[in-house]
């Protein structure tokens, strides 16, 4: 009944005809301005903007051939010495004299380089395939250091030769001295084993560091030359450290990808 009462009031009611309207607050309708602004601006964007991406990859200063170890073909004890770290060498060259059970025994350079390492000490008893020293193939000290960087192969592809390269050198702290510059050279098209980075490279250590995720690829990196700069070469603030990096010194690359539209990531 009492439900019954309630209709019947509501149909004897007049209608409400004079009531205003309303309308949406100002407030509102700016919000809803506004967003739709946003909304319409990121659209554009994402069709006619970019987005530059870097990848951060391990590597190593060194020359352009690289370096091999130089190993002692006979057995016997070291009685002679006759390379120094730093020197360059001949192909031919003697480096250490071996004393065998047959008698005296030269071990030579088998190609031009400079000796960066010696292995072999007088009175150190070496094997056939013992490490005698390592040697870096150059021609002269004025050789440009190249940077050799090694990518997760699944990696490659993003990489293009002409990309921009950032180098962080451990022996160049960052905060003071900046990023040495450098361009991507060549991407290697194969993984490299640790038995292919150490023969390169001459430093089983480091091949063993570079492959321990995996085989790489290795991309060579040209550095940026600056006649106006102590070490010879672009820094990315003032002139950089007052010397020229080492060889085989550690470095990390930032490597600038081809830029991308934020819609091809929506894309199939």
């Amino acid at each position: 009944m009492e439900f019954r009462k309630k209709a019947l009031a509501k149909l004897q009611s007049p209608e409400e005809l004079d009531v205003p309207v309303r309308f949406a607050r100002p407030q509102g309708t700016l919000v809803l301005l506004v967003t739709v602004v946003v909304t319409a601006a990121c659209c554009v964007w994402a069709v006619t903007g970019t987005v530059s991406t870097k990848l951060s990859v391990p590597g190593v200063l060194t020359h352009a051939r690289g370096s091999f170890l130089l190993q002692s073909p006979v057995a016997g004890q070291v009685t002679a010495v006759h390379a120094k770290e730093g020197r360059t060498l001949k192909k031919g060259a003697p480096v250490v004299s071996v004393r065998t059970e047959r008698g005296t025994h030269a071990v030579r350079a088998v190609a031009d380089g400079r000796v960066t390492s010696l292995a072999a000490r007088i009175g150190s008893v070496v094997t056939p395939g013992a490490d005698v020293a390592t040697v870096e193939r150059v021609e002269g000290p004025g050789d440009p250091l190249v940077a050799m960087l090694y990518v997760p192969a699944a990696k490659g592809a993003e990489l293009t030769a002409g990309a921009a390269v950032d180098l962080t050198v451990d022996s160049a702290p960052p905060d003071r001295y900046g990023m040495l510059r450098g361009t991507v050279e060549d991407v290697g098209r194969s993984p490299r084993s640790a038995e292919q980075l150490a023969g390169f490279l001459g430093d089983r250590s480091l091949a063993r560091q570079f492959t321990r995720a995996g085989k790489p690829l290795a991309v060579r990196v040209t550095l940026e030359r600056s006649a106006a700069a102590p070490s010879g070469y672009a820094w990315s603030r003032a002139d950089g450290p007052p010397f020229t990096p080492d060889s085989a010194t550690p470095v990390s690359g930032a490597v600038h990808l081809a830029a991308q539209r934020p819609v091809d990531w929506l894309l199939p």
